[in-house]
C-alpha cells in the first residue's frame, strides 16, 4: 500500500477536507443558504478536477481519462439518490439546519462501505476475470430497465421493508432530538428520528452503489482510480444536494442519457470477446456526449409540469 501515491494523496485530501468541513465551515448548526451551498459545491468539484491532474502526473493520460470517466459516471448514476435523500428528510421532518450533519456522516459511511465494495471487487476481478462479464450483463439490463420499465412514481417510504425492520427492532423516540442521534431517557437509550434518517440514507447509498460500482469497473480496474473517483463524486453530490434538489426535475432527459451510458459501458465489458479495444479517452467522450446531449434536450424541450407558471396580473 505504501507504493500507492494516488491512494495516499486521496486519503490526505479527503481527510483535510472533512476536518475543515466539520471543524470550521459547519462548526455551528445552521441551514445553508443557496449561495453557501453553491460555493461549497463548486469547491469540491474543483478539488475533484484538480485531483484528476494529480492522477495524470502520477499514472499518465490513460489513468486520468479513466478517473474522469468513472467520476462523471458515478456523478450521473447517483443523482437519483439526491431525490431519495430529499424524500427521507421530508418523511422524517428533518429540519434544514440538520441536513448537513446527516449528509456529512453519510459521506463517512459511504467511504467505508464503498471502499469495502471496491477493494473486494478488485480482488475478485483479479482472481476471476469472468466476473466482469457478469457486471457487464447487469449494466446492460439496468440500462434497458431504466429506459423502458422505469417508474415515475416516487417510492413510498411508509411501505419500505427496511424502514419497517428498523422501526420494529430499534428503540426509537419521536421526542425532540436537538441534533442528537441518540438520547437517554429513564436510563434507556433511544435512537432519534435523526439517527433513523441517517440509517436510511446509508442504506439508500448502499443500494445505489450496487449499480454504480460495477459501472466503474467497466471503465477501470485500478483500485486507486476507482476509490478516489467514486468517493469524490459522492462527496460532490452531497455538497450539491441543496442545489440539485431544486433543479433536477428540469433535466427529464438525463435518465435516458444515463440508460444509454449504462448499456454502452456494459457492452464495453465484452470487448475482449470480439477482439476490440476501446480506449479510456473514447469512453470518456461517449459518457460526456450522452449526458450533455440529454441535458441539452431537457433544456430545449422542457416538460409542461417543469415550465414556470405564468404570472398573474
Amino acid at each position: 500500500m505504501l507504493d500507492h501515491p494516488v491512494l495516499w494523496g486521496f486519503i490526505a485530501l479527503v481527510s483535510g477536507y472533512l476536518i475543515l468541513d466539520l471543524g470550521l465551515f459547519h462548526k455551528k448548526v445552521r441551514a445553508l443558504t443557496l449561495r453557501q451551498a453553491a460555493w461549497q459545491s463548486l469547491a469540491i468539484v474543483v478539488i475533484a478536477i484538480a485531483f484528476g491532474v494529480f492522477v495524470y502526473a502520477q499514472k499518465g493520460r490513460s489513468a486520468a481519462a479513466e478517473y474522469y470517466s468513472a467520476y462523471v459516471m458515478e456523478y450521473a448514476l447517483s443523482m437519483d439518490n439526491v431525490f431519495v435523500i430529499l424524500l427521507i428528510f421530508r418523511y422524517f421532518s428533518i429540519e434544514p439546519q440538520y441536513h448537513h450533519k446527516i449528509l456529512f456522516w453519510g459521506i463517512i459511511g459511504a467511504i467505508f462501505m464503498r471502499g469495502i465494495f471496491i477493494f473486494a471487487g478488485v480482488f475478485l476481478v483479479k482472481k476471476f476475470s469472468w466476473i466482469l462479464y457478469i457486471f457487464g450483463a447487469l449494466l446492460v439490463w439496468a440500462g434497458i430497465k431504466n429506459l423502458f420499465f422505469r417508474s415515475d412514481e416516487p417510492p413510498d417510504l411508509s411501505k419500505n421493508p427496511l424502514l419497517r425492520f428498523l422501526s420494529r427492532y430499534l428503540r426509537i423516540t419521536t421526542a425532540p432530538h436537538q441534533g442528537k442521534f441518540i438520547i437517554y431517557r429513564h436510563k434507556k437509550r433511544f435512537f432519534t428520528l435523526l439517527a433513523l434518517a441517517l440509517l436510511m440514507v446509508e442504506i439508500s447509498d448502499l443500494i445505489f452503489a450496487i449499480d454504480s460500482i460495477p459501472a466503474a469497473f467497466a471503465i477501470t480496474q485500478d483500485e486507486d482510480v476507482l476509490f478516489s473517483s467514486n468517493i469524490l463524486a459522492v462527496m460532490g453530490l452531497r455538497s450539491m444536494f441543496f442545489l440539485l434538489a431544486a433543479v433536477m426535475n428540469r433535466f427529464w432527459a438525463l435518465e435516458y442519457g444515463i440508460s444509454i451510458v449504462l448499456t454502452g459501458i456494459g457492452l464495453k465489458m465484452f470487448q475482449s470477446l470480439i477482439g476490440l479495444h476501446i480506449s479510456a479517452e473514447i469512453s470518456l467522450a461517449f459518457i460526456l456526449s450522452a449526458l450533455t446531449l440529454s441535458i441539452i434536450v431537457s433544456l430545449l424541450f422542457p416538460r409542461k409540469d417543469d415550465e414556470p407558471a405564468p404570472s398573474s396580473t
